[in-house]
């Protein structure tokens, strides 16, 4: 699939040596790392960083996870980690894509996230509050 949607944020990447395998391909769990930190700087993008939420007391945490694998990245390939984001009751969706420098899909993926506040789950309008513009 040649990239269509629209995002509302995108971060350049490079697949590093030590994200891949054996194989020479990018192991599994790297691009649910490349994820979360494309949520990072988008957070600090629309004004508050993880770090200034955790010191308000402010912590989303990953409730689930989907995540489909489509075609794999190899070692030095540029891509495009992609998101958007929506709310649902006390979660977040975030709609997380990654393309290759082609335009092709790699990853697919849904990830909910809920708010804590002080150490207790919240309904999340304190997160809402940054996200406002965007959800």
């Amino acid at each position: 699939m040649i990239k269509k949607e629209k995002y509302m944020f995108e971060l350049p990447m490079k697949v590093r040596d030590y994200e891949v395998d054996v194989e020479g391909i990018v192991n599994n769990a790297n691009y649910l790392h490349y994820m979360e930190h494309t949520r990072h700087e988008f957070c600090a993008a629309v004004g508050m960083s993880f770090r200034q939420m955790h010191s308000k007391g402010i912590d989303p945490v990953l409730y689930r996870a989907e995540i489909d694998y489509r075609t794999p990245l190899g070692l030095g390939e540029e891509f495009t980690s992609c998101l958007n984001i929506e709310r649902q009751g006390a979660r977040f969706i975030f709609y997380q894509d990654i393309y290759n420098s082609a335009g092709r899909l790699v990853v697919k993926a849904k990830i909910s996230v809920v708010a804590t506040c002080g150490g207790r789950p919240t309904r999340g309008d304190e997160l809402a509050l940054f996200f406002k513009d965007y959800i």
